[in-house]
């Protein structure tokens, strides 16, 4: 079976460059409307059929699914799951990157790019073990519903926790998730598994071309 990974919509938040984390929110952008379409657009062209959807409860990623399945003109649930929000970011939620740079510089770095070495309990956030463990809990659950050869299901979820789980999935060490970068806003990622969830294999990692337009780093987490 299939798992569809989508990184919700561009918000205001991401375009100030701010931490939204587990429990910051901010509306997604107008344009955010039109890439969610696109994406529609992207996957009508491929068939594929879905069982179901998945999404995490914050604002920015259930919009993001619903408008995506009403989009498709499909009626496959929407199913809202607390295993795949954002990191909990504690303090930083709201606080801008230059600002978060300054106070946590050590801790910012681990977390962008050597997240074996991040502790967030200086700002109550929650590390990768533990953010990791509940995402993989739910692909589990995931798997062991959708059994078989043909069945695809869309997860839609949040840049650093997709890219987290997604790698871990593949079999990467935490140290080594962020060697390829983030995941970009209304990004797809796929894989696949044909053990019943033991190992997973990539088809396709963080596609953006249906957007058709220039990625910037206020994209990309």
């Amino acid at each position: 079976m299939k798992l569809y990974f989508v990184r919700h919509g561009k918000t205001k938040w991401n375009l100030e460059g701010r931490y939204q984390g587990g429990s910051g929110n901010s509306p997604l952008l107008p344009e955010s409307y039109e890439d969610i379409k696109k994406l529609a657009d992207y996957l009508d062209s491929k068939q594929i059929k879905f069982k179901a959807f998945y999404a995490s409860p914050l604002q920015r990623a259930l919009t993001t699914a619903v408008m995506l399945r009403n989009d498709m003109g499909i009626s496959v649930p929407v199913i809202v799951d607390e295993r795949i929000k954002e990191f909990n970011l504690g303090d930083l939620e709201g606080m801008k990157f230059v600002d978060a740079e300054k106070q946590y510089p050590a801790q910012i770095k681990a977390f962008r790019y050597e997240p074996d070495r991040y502790d967030p309990s200086t700002f109550h956030g929650e590390n990768f073990d533990h953010m990791i463990a509940r995402g993989k809990d739910l692909i589990n659950d995931i798997v062991k519903r959708y059994p078989n050869k043909d069945d695809n299901v869309l997860l839609v979820s949040h840049g650093a926790a997709l890219c987290a789980l997604t790698r871990t999935l593949e079999g990467y060490s935490i140290a080594d998730i962020r060697k390829r970068g983030g995941l970009t806003n209304t990004s797809l990622t796929v894989l696949e598994t044909d053990d019943g969830g033991k190992t997973f294999q990539e088809k396709l990692w963080n596609e953006t071309s249906y957007l058709d337009r220039k990625i910037t780093s206020r994209d990309t987490i």
